[in-house]
């Protein structure tokens, strides 16, 4: 598909599987086989935006499962230059309990085995010290002054949660938030030359923090449940806020780059 359908994207994490209001659905068709679901597309704040529920829209695909790379690459031939990725986390802070919003700077990635780059030939190497715009992250911080910014998000396989000892281990490093999606979504943006921000929504203190039998998935998707209302005001709210993003780094690294992967036009 080819044109600019449209320029900001919303990609849905766990129990967030619609956004739009009587949007358009698209099939796209990507090199990479097929993304998580049919894209939907239609207007928020004037602008057109694009949905896309990260595991499908009945949650079909786990963490370590999801097709990053068409999901990536499809939004992007929709013409797709900025991307907000609201996700379930855990906290490892207890200053930092469930319904906080947090908007992290900084990422780890601790998967295995997941394809995370569309370089596959020659000498491509992304710039990747700060993973997520500030511009984006900036907007998202500017239109709700209970949202948390900072921060750094460890990205880890799942589908099983942590055990006691490694989340422990995770906040010994100063680590602040955990999650299984946000790697490769994150580097897989900057290869398609968008700007991507992740809006966290902390769903539970992980098991490191608290006492007791731990994490359950029960817990994390009914926390989730009651913040999605207020989630999608927040999104509504910063896409309105979005800045320009033309001549951001999150595009302007790869000028006078030859890249070895193709861009969707």
């Amino acid at each position: 598909m080819s044109g600019s359908v449209a320029d900001v994207a919303v990609i849905g994490g766990s129990g967030f599987y619609s956004f739009l209001d009587d949007p358009e659905q698209l099939s796209v068709e990507t090199p990479y086989g097929a993304p998580s679901a049919r894209v939907a597309v239609g207007t928020v704040a004037g602008r057109r935006v694009a949905f896309l529920p990260r595991h499908g829209p009945h949650h079909e695909f786990p963490p370590h499962l999801i097709n990053y790379r068409a999901n990536a690459w499809a939004l992007r031939s929709l013409g797709v230059r900025q991307v907000l990725a609201p996700c379930a986390v855990g906290s490892l802070r207890p200053e930092v309990g469930p319904g906080a919003v947090v908007v992290p700077d900084q990422l780890v990635d601790r998967t295995l085995g997941r394809a995370q780059t569309f370089v596959e030939r020659g000498a491509v190497h992304v710039p990747f010290a700060d993973p997520y715009c500030d511009r984006l992250s900036a907007a998202v911080a500017s239109v709700d002054e209970t949202v948390r910014t900072g921060g750094t998000m460890v990205v880890v396989e799942g589908p099983r949660f942590s055990t006691r000892s490694e989340s422990q281990h995770y906040a010994a490093q100063g680590w602040s938030l955990i999650n299984m999606t946000g790697h490769p979504e994150a580097i897989l943006a900057r290869e398609m030359r968008q700007c991507y921000a992740a809006i966290a929504l902390v769903t539970d203190l992980d098991a490191g923090v608290e006492a007791g039998s731990g994490v359950s998935q029960e817990e994390v998707f009914e926390t989730f449940a009651e913040n999605l209302g207020r989630l999608r005001g927040l999104l509504a709210d910063s896409i309105a806020a979005l800045p320009d993003p033309e001549g951001c780094t999150c595009s302007t690294w790869a000028d006078g780059v030859d890249l070895t992967y193709d861009l969707p036009s």
